[in-house]
């Protein structure tokens, strides 16, 4: 393992990095890519201007290589015992521009005052509330709210579970109103959707806007490669959670991004690979009373890999 700010880099990242993806332009070495690297990290944030705002479900132009093609975000659970003023706050303290909330943030059964409050808040930020979730869709009467809670949020997006009894109706629903969902894995505790591809299964052959968000925490502790998971089943991912773990097992738990056995830099390249034209969301899920240095850290290491990447 390779040190880098605090992070860890296993030695076959650096040398497919370094080696592979940047042999045609010239003779950098692993070194200079290391300080490259260690100079983006440690600065935290990467004035890397993001790429103008795309449906979820749009099919883009090949990325040019000086942005990435999805843009970053925060699953608020990162920021569960914060009230929402304060969890917007801190997602715009460490320069993320999208967020997706869960229902503690803004309630399923919240009012139109409510929302409407809600909206003035995020706006207040400077941010885009794209997604709510993850709601669980077991039941019409929980189809039904759900929608009609994203509808007037104003969100593009459901985070979901739903169960196979409502995923007639989900997909009606998508129909109806436009609005997409993604179906989100729980890893091995999970006997619905552990991984992506239980997910994909049962969403392969209906509306496009019926789609994954890749949890690629729970999707290792499940016992598969995200990276690969994100590139075989690219035409259904419309979001994603970014984070890293402790192992790649049930057992495993969040850490920071770049401490943990994700191979971060193979899944990033893999979202540049497919065009992922949808937002990556950070859940941290370490710390909740006291988590923003570790989503702060965590952000900056993704920040200072893409830009790297984008620069081979």
């Amino acid at each position: 393992m390779v040190e880098i700010s605090g992070c860890r880099f296993s030695e076959n990242r650096v040398n497919r990095i370094s080696g592979e993806r940047t042999m045609h332009h010239g003779e950098r070495s692993r070194r200079d890519w290391l300080t490259q690297v260690a100079g983006t990290v440690a600065a935290g944030t990467i004035a890397t201007p993001l790429v103008a705002q795309a449906s979820f479900a749009s099919q883009g132009a090949a990325p040019s290589r000086k942005t990435p093609p999805f843009r970053l975000g925060l699953a608020s659970y990162t920021f569960r015992k914060f009230p929402r003023e304060q969890a917007l706050a801190m997602t715009r303290q460490v320069g993320l521009e999208y967020i997706c909330f869960k229902d503690f943030h803004l309630p399923l059964d919240a009012s139109d005052e409510e929302i409407a409050q809600a909206k003035e808040d995020v706006s207040k930020f400077g941010l885009k509330l794209y997604a709510g979730g993850v709601i669980t869709l077991g039941t019409p009467e929980q189809v039904e709210q759900a929608f009609r809670y994203a509808s007037r949020a104003g969100m593009e997006l459901i985070i979901g579970v739903p169960r196979p009894e409502v995923i007639d109706l989900v997909e009606e629903k998508i129909q109806q109103t436009g609005i997409g969902v993604a179906i989100h894995n729980h890893g091995p505790e999970d006997r619905l959707y552990p991984t992506p591809y239980e997910a994909y299964e049962r969403i392969r052959n209906r509306d496009k806007r019926f789609g994954l968000c890749i949890d690629i925490g729970h999707t290792i502790r499940a016992g598969v490669d995200p990276a690969k998971a994100a590139r075989e089943l690219a035409d259904r991912v419309l979001d994603v959670h970014i984070k890293d773990e402790t192992e790649a097992a049930p057992k495993g738990r969040t850490i920071e991004i770049g401490r943990g056995v994700i191979d971060i830099p193979e899944f990033l390249t893999a979202l540049i690979e497919i065009n992922f034209p949808g937002v990556v969301s950070f859940e941290f899920e370490k710390d909740p009373d006291q988590p923003l240095v570790g989503l702060a850290e965590s952000v900056g290491y993704v920040r200072g890999v893409l830009h790297t990447l984008l620069r081979s």
